[in-house]
């Protein structure tokens, strides 16, 4: 089992920063695949990124490429996501989400059985 918590979200105005974090716990070294998703009520949930804890390889989604970053800090279990120049449709419920299972790579197309809280981004112009 693999218990994730998720911080770092906040009300910010357009064009602002956030760092949110993820800490991974109970068998967090099980977790191979890790990725961030965000949900908007009304909208599909839309998948950011994904980081490969056993090289710290990451991906980022085109449509967000260039604003958001998605790094990890083995020693502390915790990843997180860097989203520069916030903009309203950034506004969303973000989740941390994690995958156990021998892999050398992640996808955003896997299944993600392990699934945090989720922290709130609101942006405002």
């Amino acid at each position: 089992q693999v218990q994730l918590t998720e911080s770092g979200g906040s009300s910010v105005e357009v064009g602002k920063s956030l760092r949110l974090s993820c800490t991974a716990s109970g068998r967090p070294s099980a977790a191979n695949c890790m990725a961030w998703f965000r949900q908007t009520p009304g909208k599909e949930r839309e998948g950011l990124g994904t980081i490969y804890t056993g090289s710290g390889a990451a991906y980022i989604e085109d449509f967000v490429k260039g604003r958001f970053t998605i790094s990890l800090d083995a020693a502390k279990k915790t990843i997180y996501l860097q989203i520069n120049n916030l903009k309203p449709e950034d506004t969303a419920t973000y989740y941390c989400v994690a995958s156990t299972g021998v892999r050398r790579s992640c996808s955003l197309d896997m299944r993600y059985p392990y699934w945090g809280q989720g922290t709130q981004v609101t942006v405002s112009s």
